[in-house]
């Protein structure tokens, strides 16, 4: 077993090949040693070590995270159409059980319809200069230049595509967004390539530029922003439904003119706690997706984010859309092509090439299944009885 300079053993790894069985199993038999725990589950697994370069480092095992079912969900959509199962995983009761509470009604009211509205990923260089006039007349000749510089981003990427480099000024900086489309992957890796590509280009063409920093914050991976509200990342999708009356009555016990009252005292509730987010509960669905199916899980930090919408129709009916401006996703590299992950993707026909609107909108259906579901709940006394009932793990 090899040691640190202090002598404390360190993980071991296999210098030829660190993802077979056997790299593996010498981890398992180091955890026992060093901890004195037999971690017998961890190690149990059905997935190929030889699958996983690229995704995990001393691999070791498995976390198993239970998977249920909700569904059908009715989804009339530009690339989701039809009834659909939806593979989520999670160790929260009554989460399944919520949504798919919502998909019945849902379903019975003729569906979701689901819109991608923008698609755009970034990397958010900035440029510092000796005044706040070289810097704006950098973003003069950053503008002229544009072809040039997407030229030499497009180069590194067969998938992705300079769409267009916003600017933001600020006393002698100019704070960018170098915004992509970016096929069916998510993108993050391929942006930073492509922009290091660029800005090196810039750099070299504008050596007046005294500090540049590669990413500034600004594009916020993994964090919520105003910026990403307003001007997209990911996938911006809106998932809408109008629900009869009648049946708001007969399935979920309440009516529409108290769900929509329930949602002004929410919506001033969200104003006044500074809550990125008005709506109910989007991070519960997005999340069992995203571990079912093989998405990059932090991305629920700026995925959640959401624009939950009402009203009353002059029938009486009831209107109500969710809105996720910065919907993260894809359904090729990363961990998407893991064995139980593209498993789940397969069972939504969101797969490979082509599948990434697809699987944006049955996302952003999902999510508004779960926030009329909590709600109905709420206002009908039926939540915590539920979660008593059903989320509460006795054993």
């Amino acid at each position: 077993m090899s040691k640190t300079n202090d002598s404390t053993p360190r993980v071991p790894r296999d210098t030829e090949d660190d993802y077979t069985r056997e790299a593996a199993t010498k981890r398992v038999e180091f955890l026992e040693q060093a901890t004195g725990v037999k971690p017998e589950n961890l190690a149990s697994y059905s997935l190929d070590p030889a699958t996983l370069p690229g995704n995990i480092e001393n691999f070791t095992g498995v976390a198993q995270v239970p998977v249920g079912l909700a569904g059908p969900l009715l989804v009339n959509g530009e690339h989701a159409k039809g009834d659909y199962y939806i593979p989520m995983a999670t160790t929260e009761g009554t989460l399944v059980a919520s949504y798919n509470r919502g998909m019945k009604i849902v379903r019975a009211a003729g569906g979701v319809t689901t819109t991608v509205i923008d698609d755009a990923m970034q990397r958010a260089p900035v440029f510092a200069f000796d005044s706040a006039r070289e810097a704006r007349d950098f973003g003069q000749w950053l503008k002229a230049s544009f072809d040039e510089i997407k030229n030499v981003a497009d180069a590194t990427t067969s998938t992705g595509s300079l769409r267009d480099i916003q600017q933001f000024p600020a006393s002698r900086m100019i704070y960018t967004r170098f915004n992509y489309t970016t096929g069916d992957a998510a993108g993050q890796n391929m942006t930073s390539k492509a922009t290091s590509a660029a800005c090196k280009w810039i750099l070299a063409e504008r050596p007046e530029v005294r500090q540049f920093s590669l990413e500034s914050n600004f594009a916020t991976d993994k964090k919520a922003s105003q910026v990403n509200m307003m001007h997209t990342r990911g996938k911006r999708v809106v998932a809408e439904i109008t629900l009869p009356a009648d049946l708001l009555e007969s399935e979920m016990r309440v009516q529409p003119k108290q769900m929509f009252r329930t949602r002004l005292l929410a919506n001033l509730g969200s104003i006044m706690s500074g809550a990125s987010n008005n709506g109910a509960h989007a991070a519960n669905g997005i999340t069992a997706m995203f571990i079912a199916t093989g998405q990059d899980v932090a991305n629920v930090a700026e995925s959640a984010v959401a624009y939950d919408f009402s009203e009353v129709m002059p029938n009486g009916d009831y209107y109500r859309s969710i809105t996720l401006p910065s919907l993260i996703v894809a359904t090729y590299g990363g961990g998407t092509g893991l064995a139980t992950q593209r498993e789940c993707l397969e069972i939504l026909g969101c797969y490979g090439a082509g599948k990434v609107m697809k699987f944006a909108e049955l996302v952003a259906a999902t999510v508004l299944c779960g926030e009329i579901s909590l709600q109905s709940a709420i206002i009908a006394d039926e939540w915590v009885s539920a979660h008593d009932r059903y989320g509460r793990n006795r054993s």
